[in-house]
């Protein structure tokens, strides 16, 4: 623990926990290990995989605290406990000034992959800035999540020793993991965000279409991991398939609490679930 001088904890001690916190760490882990193991199956090496965890991580890193320095005022009107920002824990501004340090890095870490490479992952990155900037309260609210997770498979393959774009059930399926991903993280929030003024596309759908909207997007982009790529799709991808199907249901059929984040956490279940298909075929994704 670092201490000032009078032995009394630094403020930036106090600080470190609540960033992390303020981060939305579990799907900037997750994203950050989906698309490095997909870099290590498409051929990028151990450098160019590394380079691509330290860009999707600072890219993902940006994005939440922006999302939470973005909505500190509501989280405050609202009273959520769970955002450091809101309770007071963390100035707003800090967090701000996180979220501008992480995309400064993330520029130079994503063109480590080269021009093409970096400027479709700084794409996605933009688009998920523009989404807690302004999309979100719009009926377009999930084209910032399509965008950026289909930039994703583009950073990968545009990467590569022989760069080529993606197949395009690759950059299908990102898009529509990107969707479910942005209506299953809208559930727990959805009173509070019609309270607070916040009219994005699943808000106005409402919780009951949501529910069952959401696993149906998630499926069909596993399904597109499964039957895109040429030939017969062997049985191991339909049986991931099945589980995908059974996890995506179960998360957002069964009523839960409106804080409950069991429906975006098998997102995540549901996004691995596609990643693993994708390296069981190797370099189809190419």
């Amino acid at each position: 623990m670092s201490l000032h001088p009078s032995g009394v904890p630094s403020r930036s001690t106090h600080r470190a926990p609540a960033l992390l916190r303020s981060c939305h760490v579990e799907p900037a882990f997750a994203v950050t290990v989906f698309v490095t193991a997909l870099a290590g199956a498409a051929g990028r090496g151990v450098a160019g995989s590394a380079a691509v965890a330290a860009a999707v991580l600072a890219g993902q890193l940006s994005i939440g605290w922006c999302n939470d320095a973005a909505d500190a005022r509501r989280d405050t009107a609202c009273g959520r406990r769970d955002k450091p920002a809101a309770t007071g824990e963390l100035p707003p501004r800090a967090v701000a000034v996180a979220a501008g340090a992480a995309l400064g890095l993330c520029v130079p870490l994503s063109l480590l992959s080269g021009t093409t490479a970096g400027a479709a992952h700084l794409g996605g990155v933009a688009a998920g800035w523009a989404y807690n900037l302004r999309w979100k309260h719009t009926l377009l609210s999930p084209l910032p999540y399509a965008a950026g997770f289909a930039s994703l498979p583009a950073f990968v393959t545009l990467g590569l020793p022989s760069p080529s774009w993606p197949a395009w059930w690759a950059v299908a399926a990102g898009s529509l993991l990107g969707v479910g991903a942005h209506l299953v993280n809208v559930l727990p929030d959805i009173e509070d965000d019609l309270a607070t003024g916040v009219r994005g596309l699943p808000q106005r759908l409402g919780r009951p279409a949501c529910r069952w909207l959401a696993p149906f997007v998630m499926l069909a982009a596993v399904g597109l991991v499964v039957a895109g790529p040429p030939g017969t799709a062997e049985m191991s991808g339909w049986v991931l398939a099945a589980v995908a199907g059974t996890v995506a249901v179960a998360a957002t059929a069964v009523p839960s609490g409106a804080r409950d984040r069991w429906p975006f956490r098998a997102s995540i279940v549901v996004a691995g679930i596609a990643v693993a298909q994708l390296l069981l075929q190797g370099s189809a994704m190419a």
